[in-house]
């Protein structure tokens, strides 16, 4: 039985784990691959305090290092569901079933599909999701990046050390990213730009990707262009299928929470970026996981 079991060990859920340890709980934290979530596959973050620039892989071994010293457990596992039995939560996994008075959901968001032709059969064939992971596999050759938001302009820039050129297509005439992260990309000789435009099919042949159809969007034009890679960056989908039942989620999957990270279940909270909010950074997952370890020690105390 543990005061509490987190599921995900991004910035937010580590944080719980280390307030909820740190008050003296019995701390859990099931997570099936390495620690850090989303940090791992960003190459360089600029915006978290103290630093003035990380990879993101250090920061989540600095942020899990503390950890242990606590007494946090780390459990490995894929979970299925989660059970709510009143003044009991149970968590079920692949392998095993966990019991515990009081449950995180620290599960964090994916990376979108497109949903176009040629995606699915070419992923991990050209088709990446993570710059950060598979860049360095792309030396000397013609990249397309989708997507006009952070992640997308940011990952451009650090494609480029590789690759040949790196084109960014945006289905708008304007990048969404910070004028900081613009800045950079308009300045980069390497990075070209499709605008008002959008992949309609990718294509490519036994092996690999070899380009993609592109749609203009204001003027419907049909148009081809060949590439050694693709990378996709059009927005992000809560992991959160574990609790559908629970009824915590919005229609998209989101985990509704008040101010103190708790969902409608007394004992059920929801930290980071699966949480439905506004911004989703490595500071503001911090500070959901600091709030909700510190309410479910308030919580497990009001049961006594």
């Amino acid at each position: 039985m543990y005061d509490t079991l987190i599921i995900g060990s991004g910035p937010a859920g580590m944080t719980a784990g280390l307030y909820a340890a740190r008050a003296n709980l019995k701390v859990g934290i099931i997570e099936q691959g390495a620690p850090g979530g989303q940090m791992n596959n960003t190459s360089e973050i600029e915006n978290y305090p103290g630093y003035d620039h990380i990879s993101g892989p250090e920061l989540s071994m600095k942020m899990h290092a503390p950890l242990e010293k606590f007494g946090v457990e780390n459990i490995y596992g894929i979970v299925k569901s989660i059970e709510d039995a009143g003044k009991i939560k149970r968590v079920i996994t692949e392998d095993a079933t966990y019991e515990a008075k009081t449950i995180i959901l620290a599960t964090g968001a994916k990376n979108r599909a497109l949903g176009v032709a040629g995606e699915e059969e070419f992923t991990s064939r050209g088709v990446s999701y993570c710059a950060v992971c598979d860049g360095a596999f792309f030396r000397n050759q013609d990249l397309l990046v989708v997507g006009g938001g952070d992640s997308a302009v940011e990952e451009a820039g650090y494609l480029t050390q590789f690759a040949k050129s790196v084109t960014i297509i945006h289905r708008r005439d304007e990048l969404r990213a910070q004028k900081i992260l613009q800045d950079r990309a308009f300045a980069n000789e390497k990075i070209k730009f499709i605008w008002d435009s959008v992949v309609k099919e990718i294509k490519g042949n036994d092996i690999k990707v070899s380009g993609v159809t592109v749609e203009n969007v204001k003027t419907g034009e049909i148009s081809e262009h060949e590439f050694g890679g693709i990378f996709i960056y059009v927005g992000v989908d809560p992991v959160s299928k574990m609790v559908e039942n629970l009824g915590i989620t919005d229609e998209a999957g989101w985990v509704i929470t008040d101010d103190h990270m708790k969902t409608s279940i007394p004992g059920i909270f929801a930290v980071g970026d699966v949480r439905k909010k506004e911004l989703r950074q490595i500071t503001t997952a911090v500070g959901d996981g600091a709030i909700a370890g510190q309410g479910v020690y308030q919580y497990i105390e009001n049961m006594k």
